[in-house]
């Protein structure tokens, strides 16, 4: 297609589409995202055999349906995934505040009271000194639940040594 070509093919198509995405998404940058990509999709097709007008407007109609639907299980997905992971914020502060007069011993009878993948993730980097990416390749688990593992096991550290 040619320049000019793509920009009609733009103009006859992108309100329609955008308005079927918006209708899904309820949100206008996700809509004109899932617009456009639903438009390049098109676009950038290997498929030669031609269609009709309306089997161009079908094709376009269904991709653009099923990736806002695609778009809205990826949100869930998320806020399904910061809703597991999320750390109450009193909790952090609290836990970053200082502690006198624990000693080495204390703090590791207080790590062997812990659960396993707290304690593993926690004796890994505080007592061998590994970073996330080392421990994500040692156990097999995401960088990130890695990271979230440890941040909820230093506030259940904190907590056992303050009793």
């Amino acid at each position: 297609m040619t320049r000019q070509e793509i920009t009609a093919f733009y103009e006859q198509y992108h309100r329609r589409l955008y308005n079927t995405a918006w209708r899904i998404l309820q949100n206008s940058d996700d809509a004109e995202e899932v617009m456009q990509d639903t438009l390049l999709k098109y676009i950038g097709r290997k498929d030669p055999a031609p269609l009709s007008a309306p089997q161009i407007g079908a094709w376009l109609s269904r991709t653009c349906v099923r990736a806002s639907i695609d778009r809205l299980r990826e949100r869930k997905r998320r806020a399904d995934f910061l809703e597991l992971y999320a750390v109450d914020e009193t909790e952090v502060e609290e836990a970053d505040m200082p502690m006198e007069g624990i000693d080495v011993p204390t703090v590791l009878k207080a790590l062997e009271g812990l659960e396993e993948p707290y304690r593993l993730i926690l004796n890994l980097v505080l007592l061998e000194g590994l970073d996330y990416e080392e421990i994500s390749t040692f156990t097999g688990k995401k960088e990130v639940t890695i990271r979230s593992i440890y941040s909820r096991g230093r506030v259940k550290l904190i907590e056992r040594l303050r009793k």
